[in-house]
């Protein structure tokens, strides 16, 4: 086992071990004033992208359903259990896996989700490599993300640092990272929705109405992909 490969597990083994421990408060986050109002303008954002999506559908990362409860996920997949349980009362129906080794066949879902679940992964390169392989050939990958970019991202490592159990076991990628890992897992990207331009704040937030295209001063992103087809490899 290399040097990378070994600090990459025990990040893994902490990041269980945290939802494991303190997951009926990261559930309850969802329902305090900030989060209720954060969740709300994020799910927006998500929702635009959705229309006309295939099934059957999986999120990667499905933490305890909140997402996936309110788009109308089928399948999710998360590294704790203790998530798993919150996930499966709102009726997901979910399988203990990490998002690296999908335990499915090839092309076996319409659509997948991976929200706010990159930054606290091992390998992001690999999650979406495997979302590509269970990936339909016509299906779509929906991702909701919090760009490096972004006064947000800032906002959340200055938590992590000072100890906030949940932000101090996470990366945060740009737009260019995250363009350039979709490629290599044959993923392209064809809608991008941008949303919270309001400056970082523990006060609850107010609407606003998700805007086309790609912002880097957005606090969370929604990203739309599909698989890149034979024909366009020649291009």
């Amino acid at each position: 086992m290399s040097e990378e490969t070994g600090k990459n597990s025990q990040r893994s083994l902490h990041i269980i071990q945290v939802f494991d421990a303190f997951v009926k408060r990261y559930d309850a986050w969802f329902d305090l004033p900030f989060g209720k109002s954060a969740f709300k303008l994020e799910k927006s954002c998500i929702a635009s992208l959705c229309r006309n999506l295939k099934k059957p559908s999986l999120e990667i990362g499905v933490g305890t359903g909140r997402f996936a409860e309110a788009l109308g996920i089928e399948y999710g997949v998360d590294i704790s259990g203790k998530a798993l349980e919150f996930a499966k009362r709102r009726g997901i129906t979910v399988v203990k896996s990490s998002g690296e080794k999908l335990p499915f066949p090839d092309e076996s879902f319409g659509s997948i989700f991976i929200i706010v679940t990159l930054c606290f992964v091992e390998n992001p390169e690999k999650v979406l490599e495997e979302a590509s392989r269970v990936l339909a050939k016509d299906g779509q990958v929906i991702l909701g993300l919090i760009l490096k970019e972004s006064p947000w991202a800032h906002f959340y490592m200055k938590k992590g640092e000072a100890g906030n159990i949940f932000y101090k076991n996470a990366t945060f990628y740009s737009f260019n990272e995250l363009k350039a890992m979709m490629k290599k897992s044959e993923l392209v990207i064809i809608n991008v929705c941008s949303t919270i331009f309001q400056k970082p704040t523990e006060k609850p937030l107010h609407f606003e109405t998700p805007r086309k295209g790609y912002y880097g001063k957005a606090g969370f992103i929604a990203v739309k992909a599909k698989k890149k087809l034979s024909s366009q490899h020649l291009n």
